[in-house]
């Protein structure tokens, strides 16, 4: 019994053996094989630290740069004209509707003129009254004066005798009280004509006619509806003249409106041709500000073309004004005006002295929060600048027989991606470097 139980330690312990082995075997096969990537690993990282950087280049051309000051604003027709009754009335007639191109003179409605018929006929009755009154009375006026013309003739016969100076007193009062007569009647007559005239003028504007060639864009009356006209006269329709020709009305900010003058041209577009650039020229710059949220700004007109009539009042517009254009100029991205091979490409290698295998795969310290020389600090406000930055000249780097050249340049306009330069030592067709590539990115 013993011996059974001898043998059975014996067989565990060896078996126990044997699977140490194997763990150990795994084990250092896999520090090997670290081993042996860490190896290529770091070999490649050599190969790519002492291999040098590539160059991303565009060939240096000529071309337009322009400097744009961009304004929001609406559409509106050149003149526009609100159409209105000076009478109050009913609504006889509307001859137009809107979009109807109209004439100037042309009828658009009528008011009921029953009442002021009826009027201008009693009118025209009164005015006749008159008139006959001033007939009866010039008859009663030329008879008196007769009369006292005989009675002096008398009197001169008579040489004074007769007739009696009473009976003269009478005919020169009668004389003058017919004459009297007579022009009170030509007052009343003038005052009925001029009341006919008046009623007839009213008949007139009874007829509301379009005051100038153009277009319908709103109407705002019925047959059948009541025009009360009191101190203003009430809008019908709103005429616009020819669309063919509009205008662009922007609010331009404060810190733009200096550069802005009088015809400039524009491009701009609206939501309803996304794909459509149409031109302006600005034609006026007002002196006068608004301040719409304490934000002040001016307003500007452009002259707009527009032939095809596609274009319509009150739609929304965004306008590129260009207040300055240089045409055949040498220009470059702005990436070339911001690449430092010095900066851009530094070798890490370089950075100081090489470490061994080991030490690389060891963790360094944990960086700092703030970055020398114009960094965060944790997201705080950015650190000064070096003062070297503000006293750079402008620069940009050239291939020439395979290597980066720096060329001291001028700049001129820029619209936000491209620079106008210009430099004695600068040729159209030069290689510009743009940016730099690592020979792994590559």
């Amino acid at each position: 019994m013993k011996q059974d139980a001898s043998n059975d330690l014996s067989t565990i312990v060896a078996a126990a053996g044997k699977k140490s082995r194997w763990r150990y075997v795994i084990i250092l096969g896999l520090l090997a094989l670290v081993v042996v990537g860490g190896g290529a690993w770091y070999r490649h990282r050599l190969d790519e630290q002492n291999a040098g950087p590539i160059y991303v280049t565009e060939p240096l051309k000529r071309g337009e740069i322009s400097l744009e000051v961009t304004a929001t604003g609406n559409l509106a027709p050149t003149n526009k004209v609100s159409v209105g009754s000076e009478l109050s009335g009913t609504v006889a007639e509307v001859l137009v509707d809107r979009n109807d191109e109209v004439k100037k003179g042309q009828v658009v409605a009528k008011l009921d003129t029953t009442k002021l018929m009826q009027t201008n006929a009693s009118m025209k009755a009164n005015l006749a009254t008159a008139q006959a009154r001033v007939a009866q009375s010039d008859a009663t006026a030329k008879e008196s004066v007769a009369n006292l013309g005989r009675l002096e003739e008398l009197l001169q016969l008579s040489g004074g005798k007769t007739p009696a100076k009473a009976e003269m007193d009478t005919a020169r009062a009668t004389r003058d009280r017919a004459q009297a007569d007579l022009e009170a009647a030509k007052a009343s007559a003038q005052a009925s004509e001029a009341a006919v005239r008046s009623n007839e003028t009213d008949l007139s504007k009874a007829v509301i006619k379009s005051p100038i060639d153009g277009i319908v864009l709103t109407r705002s009356v019925e047959p059948g509806q009541t025009v009360a006209a009191s101190f203003t006269a009430p809008e019908l329709f709103v005429i616009a003249e020819s669309l063919e020709k509009m205008e662009l009305q922007v609010a331009v900010a404060e810190a733009d409106i200096g550069r802005v003058e009088k015809s400039q041209k524009a491009v701009f577009t609206v939501d309803a041709w996304p794909d459509r650039n149409f031109t302006a020229s600005v034609t006026m710059v007002a002196y006068g500000s608004k301040v719409t949220n304490n934000v002040v700004t001016y307003d500007t007109e452009l002259e707009v073309p527009n032939p095809d009539l596609s274009l319509r009042p009150g739609m929304t517009a965004t306008a590129d004004i260009s207040v300055a254009s240089s045409k055949d100029v040498l220009v470059v991205p702005n990436t070339a005006l911001r690449f430092n091979p010095n900066k851009d490409t530094a070798n890490p290698a370089d950075a100081g002295p090489k470490k061994s295998f080991v030490q690389n795969l060891m963790p360094g310290p944990p960086r700092r929060g703030f970055n020398q020389g114009g960094g965060k600090r944790n997201g705080g406000k950015p650190g000064p600048r070096p003062p070297s930055a503000e006293k750079e000249k402008s620069h940009v780097w050239v291939m020439r027989d395979g290597k980066p050249v720096e060329v001291t340049v001028e700049t001129g306009l820029t619209d936000g991606s491209r620079t106008e330069v210009s430099s004695p030592e600068l040729k159209e067709g030069d290689a510009i470097i743009i940016r730099s590539e690592t020979a792994a990115a590559s």
